[in-house]
């Protein structure tokens, strides 16, 4: 996760320093103070709604430590989607109240913010209803369990139904533990939850379809080359592989290109992360990898696509092929569901 920590007064810079070596710890954050209470450890701005357009998209949560009409203000230009916005969080500078204002479950706001407050001795105000009623969230749980939400009005039905106090079906491909009281595995339930690959599969009158983000696509590529010959390769193998782009979970890589413009703006456009393995480690997988000597001579290790594929964990389930100097492979990574699975 790229989070980024905004703050305006002497108090807010001081506990920003905070909350990011605490989001440092298992994410990735950055530091932006108003130019007035700044350090050298922060970036300065001087205009928050010309700071807010550019981080909105290329981060997966905002913190402000500020009062929330600001945050508001900042960010009302660029809400979009639940299904696309970033996690928004609010602190004030004193640190009492930390304050999850948009994307609380797709986005992981409430989880966030329970976290920061339990680090940093505040409350976290919560008003999701599931949340709040201790129910089961569709949100929550596709986020926790990395499964792409299909329909938004689907999950918006099966919270509903929930809180009305509704059973809710449960068809699955994979194993599931700790399913609460409000599931069932009865597939006469009038609506429900499908997990798996099936986009054709509606057992339910009303089916929330949850296929699992498990795809790693391992990637090489020439120095230079743009993001859109990694994006239109890529897109060529998922289609042969017919799997659905929202699948994928992560790109994979040597580490010498985890600078490659291209790669990275790949990456960002669908917020998955970036794997990036050494040489060493790539040439140490034990598997049957299409060699290159030319590729060896290079980069240290005969094969960069396959080889980081499972160096990542996952099964090989395509093999390496090349285009525009763009090389890839796809791999599956295990699914697990957890009911019981938190955010972060």
């Amino acid at each position: 996760m790229r989070a980024a920590v905004i703050s305006f007064t002497e108090k807010g810079r001081l506990l920003s320093q905070k909350i990011t070596d605490l989001l440092n710890e298992t994410n990735t954050a950055e530091r932006f103070c108003f130019h007035s209470h700044t350090d050298e450890k922060a970036q300065s701005f001087d205009d928050v709604c010309v700071l807010a357009a550019k981080l909105f998209d290329a981060c997966n949560a905002l913190v402000f430590v500020c009062a929330s009409g600001i945050a508001v203000r900042a960010i009302a230009p660029h809400i979009k989607s639940k299904a696309s916005d970033p996690a928004v969080i609010v602190i004030d500078d004193c640190g009492k109240f930390v304050i999850p204002l948009l994307s609380g479950h797709i986005g992981g706001a409430n989880r966030l913010a329970q976290l920061i407050a339990e680090k940093i001795g505040a409350v976290p105000v919560i008003t999701t209803a599931t949340d709040v009623g201790g129910r089961f969230s569709p949100d929550s749980f596709a986020k926790a369990n990395g499964l792409a939400i299909t329909d938004l009005n689907a999950a918006k039905k099966i919270a509903s139904a929930v809180l009305d106090g509704e059973r809710i079906g449960l068809m699955s491909e994979y194993t599931c533990k700790n399913i609460p009281p409000e599931i069932s595995m009865d597939e006469a339930c009038r609506i429900g939850i499908y997990i798996g690959t099936d986009y054709e599969k509606k057992p339910f009158e009303t089916t929330l379809f949850l296929p699992p983000k498990n795809i790693v696509v391992g990637i090489g590529c020439k120095r230079g080359t743009p993001c859109e010959k990694i994006e239109a390769h890529v897109k060529a193998c998922l289609e042969a592989a017919k799997i659905s782009e929202e699948r994928l979970c992560a790109a994979a890589t040597i580490d010498i290109k985890s600078d490659e413009e291209g790669l990275l703006e790949f990456c960002r456009k669908r917020k998955i992360r970036l794997l990036t393995y050494s040489a060493e480690e790539l040439m140490s997988v034990n598997g049957c990898f299409e060699s290159s000597d030319f590729v060896l001579k290079t980069t240290g290790t005969d094969n960069v696509c396959e080889r980081s594929v499972v160096r990542s964990g996952a099964k090989l389930i395509m093999p390496k092929t090349a285009e525009n100097g763009v090389t890839a492979a796809l791999g599956a990574l295990p699914v697990n569901i957890d009911f019981e699975r938190k955010m972060l």
